[in-house]
């Protein structure tokens, strides 16, 4: 059973960070996944399809060599809360595994865009394994432009041990 000190962060959202949508890092992340699509990289295919723009890839607005902050943004205080009151509850092992993600995309992000996004803890559960115990932590992030409009969200899970 979960202590009510981890327990009590579900729900609880991180700070708001805000990236610019740049053609260079569009075109370098299809670069990256192998994707040769003219609608990422040529300006004049992509002005005459029904984006009218330069559009990114999916999966571009989550990749954090691409389209987080410059400034190198600091960590939430979310999960810095989360991280120390796992550690409390005996989860010391300080490094997490990715145990994958899930995306849902509604609308295409376009070079020029502004993006907000934010997560947040949906779930925490947990479990007994051969090892010990260990916490399935799923957060969710919510990517928004400019206009308010939600272009992604990403499910993932982790687990903490």
């Amino acid at each position: 059973m979960l202590p009510e000190e981890v327990s009590k962060l579900i729900g609880r959202a991180g700070d708001v960070q805000v990236f610019q949508v740049e053609k260079e890092p569009i075109r370098r992340f299809a670069d990256a996944v192998g994707d040769p699509n003219p609608l990422y990289w040529d300006e004049e295919h992509a002005k005459s399809s029904r984006y009218g723009s330069i559009i990114a890839p999916p999966g571009f607005v989550s990749s954090p060599w691409f389209s987080r902050p410059k400034s190198g943004a600091p960590a939430s205080s979310a999960r810095e809360e989360l991280r120390q009151a796992l550690q409390k509850a005996g989860y010391t092992n300080p490094a997490a595994v990715d145990a994958g993600i899930e995306y849902e995309f509604f609308c295409p992000v376009r070079a020029g865009d502004t993006i907000a996004f934010t997560s947040a803890i949906k779930e925490i559960v947990e479990r007994e394994g051969k090892t010990g115990k260990m916490a399935f932590i799923i957060t969710e992030t919510r990517y928004t432009n400019q206009n308010g409009d939600l272009v992604a969200t990403a499910r993932g899970t982790s687990i903490q041990r």
